[in-house]
């Protein structure tokens, strides 16, 4: 049937079933705003022209007919057009009929930044606070009736438990959802968009505290007797040791280690520079894993968590041993790297050998183009460093002293 043949509207089944495609698509009115669409290849399918909030015209797919009947495309309009008068912009709504919610927008970023091979450590800590501050607030909100107020509970929420550091990268991941639904036209706003202006200062806090060299033989002492468990307390002194991360640690695996080498060997989507990094272990280092892997061997981590629903070693199971040897404010796991970096570079060490032991990426185009890693004379430091928090720890002779002296020199 050629369209110019029809004679009423709505459309009747019949005519709908025999309207003969054209050269070109083209649109056919039902009724208020409803039109049947005719591709070239003869598929079919509903749409309903809208106005949307903004005040621009819009169109909204039914579903394809004969699937989706006549009598079954009106109602749908109906109830789209009710949703309209109410304000709510249809374009948003899912195959569901329903608004998007948060929650939806969340998981989709929170895969994205698996996808993209974000470290361990990274989204770990954003799966959370994804489940204990973000989704329980606004997870099941439609974006489009989040609001300001919403958003800033969250923050508020965090930063009434002191946690200011956290309250600023929650801030930052739900700017993040909220600009890629609005990319994806989920919604238009974005209710955290101006957080920064309203957050709480955080009060003033030496960040990562951190021992100086006459402060380490008392603390060397008190972790030797400390009462931690074994796993938890090696994991410790590999921070120590290594000035690596204690990020890196936690999710260190067995498959890294080459006891052959003396090497700790981790792949770049595990670090944050994004860049393979290797590790030199010190005797002292490679004795203690020997132990260790005769609890955990048979693991991938070396240094697991407890029970399945903490199969890592949590990021505050360090700070709590340190916190009860003594050493609560004082001294921090991250803090052990600021004290392995005064130390090596006051007793004459090369900066570049100390930076690339810390994974430190050099400023400017130097940071692209010298990636060597001194293995080798980083081995040599890394002894040296693990042998003189021995010494420290028994007491350091004037003689000895010299020895370590002519060994940096030499």
């Amino acid at each position: 049937m050629k369209r110019n043949q029809i004679k009423r509207r709505p459309l009747a089944d019949t005519v709908l079933a025999s309207l003969e495609p054209e050269e070109k698509a083209y649109r056919e009115l039902d009724g208020l705003g409803l039109y049947l669409r005719v591709k070239p290849n003869g598929s079919k399918s509903w749409e309903l022209r809208y106005k949307r909030p903004s005040g621009k015209w819009s169109w909204k797919g039914l579903g394809g007919f004969p699937s989706v009947s006549g009598k079954a495309a009106r109602r749908a309009a109906e109830d789209l057009r009710r949703q309209l008068s109410d304000g709510i912009d249809i374009a948003n709504l899912n195959d569901q009929g329903e608004l998007p919610t948060f929650r939806a927008s969340a998981e989709h970023w929170y895969q994205r930044k698996l996808d993209v091979g974000r470290a361990p450590g990274t989204t770990s800590q954003m799966r959370r606070y994804l489940d204990g501050d973000i989704l329980p607030r606004i997870g099941d909100k439609p974006l489009t009736e989040i609001t300001r107020a919403d958003c800033t509970a969250i923050q508020r929420g965090l930063e009434a438990r002191g946690a200011h550091n956290i309250a600023e990268k929650v801030r930052s991941w739900v700017n993040q959802i909220f600009s890629e639904a609005i990319a994806e036209g989920l919604c238009e706003l974005n209710p955290a968009s101006e957080l920064r202006h309203i957050a709480a200062k955080a009060p003033e806090t030496n960040h990562y505290p951190h021992l100086f060299e006459d402060e380490l033989p008392e603390f060397l002492k008190a972790l030797k007797v400390s009462k931690a468990r074994q796993q938890t307390r090696e994991a410790v002194w590999m921070v120590l040791r290594t000035a690596s991360r204690p990020g890196m640690v936690r999710f260190a695996e067995w498959d890294e280690i080459s006891f052959e080498d003396g090497l700790w060997v981790i792949a770049a989507d595990k670090m944050k520079m994004r860049r393979d990094h290797v590790v030199p272990l010190s005797t002292q280092t490679l004795a203690s894993l020997k132990e260790i892997r005769l609890q955990t061997g048979r693991q991938r981590l070396i240094f697991p968590g407890q029970g399945p629903r903490n199969p890592v070693l949590s990021e505050n199971t360090i700070n709590q041993v340190l916190s009860k040897v003594g050493y609560k404010g004082k001294l921090v796991g991250h803090g052990t790297r600021h004290t392995a970096s005064t130390l090596l570079r006051e007793h004459g060490w090369r900066k570049e050998l100390v930076e690339a032991q810390l994974a430190h990426k050099e400023e400017g185009i130097a940071g692209v183009y010298n990636q060597a890693q001194y293995i080798e004379k980083r081995r040599a430091m890394m002894q040296w460093y693990a042998d003189y928090l021995d010494a420290l720890e028994v007491g350091i002779t004037e003689e000895r002293a010299k020895q370590f002296k002519v060994l940096v020199e030499g």
